[in-house]
């Protein structure tokens, strides 16, 4: 029988699964639409944006010991995803139709989905062999594509509306930089925080399958 703890991350991670599958639904019959490459945002954007803002519950979870997840990485992670979603894919208008948000929507559906479900199904211990492997194994070829050409351009492809409007100036003026300045920064930042994440999925890779072969083996 389930405890109380791991029947809410079951309950938890399946309405994320649930969401996310939408939000993957939703994009791919967007691409049915004429203007296929710019409806991502409209058709998905404000269930992406209410499904990244809940996930801030996952630093939580890491904190007191609900899944064995660093706090640090989930927060980068969270506070990563979370600024570019919320303070310029869906401040700036401008941003919301070009292909850059299709591919980093994309990206995201298809890892959350995958991600989400092996969460589900190992806390109900009935994860198949099949999925664990591409849990560990998709992440390879989708997060690049969701960070490189998606959410690092898309930043880039923002930075004219940035500094035409001055966003945020009121809060970055207190620090004597702008918040165009702050965007630059983090996009020279970007790769060397993506590659210590990156690098980190494939030691937990290693990790994880290494165990999944040693129990088939006993």
């Amino acid at each position: 029988m389930l405890r109380l703890s791991q029947l809410y991350l079951l309950a938890y991670n399946s309405l994320q699964f649930l969401g996310w599958s939408i939000a993957l639904i939703k994009i791919l019959l967007s691409l049915s639409a004429p203007s296929s490459f710019h409806g991502a945002y409209a058709t998905a954007g404000d269930l992406i944006c209410l499904l990244q803002a809940v996930s801030f519950l996952e630093t939580i979870h890491a904190v007191v010991g609900l899944v064995p997840a660093g706090f640090l990485l989930t927060l980068m992670q969270w506070g990563g995803r979370t600024h570019f979603l919320l303070a310029i894919v869906r401040q700036i208008t401008e941003v919301q139709s070009l292909p850059s948000v299709l591919i980093t929507f994309a990206a995201w559906s298809l890892s959350e989905v995958i991600r989400y479900s092996h969460y589900a199904l190992s806390t109900l211990k009935i994860c198949p062999s099949w999925l664990t492997y591409f849990r560990y194994t998709a992440f390879i070829f989708l997060y690049p594509i969701g960070v490189g050409p998606g959410e690092m351009w898309l930043m880039y492809q923002a930075l004219p509306y940035i500094e035409e409007r001055n966003l945020y100036s009121d809060f970055f003026n207190k620090f004597g930089i702008s918040y165009y300045s702050f965007v630059v920064a983090v996009l020279v930042c970007y790769p060397f925080l993506w590659l210590k994440l990156y690098l980190h999925l494939f030691k937990q890779r290693r990790s994880k399958l290494k165990k999944k072969e040693r129990k088939k083996k006993l």
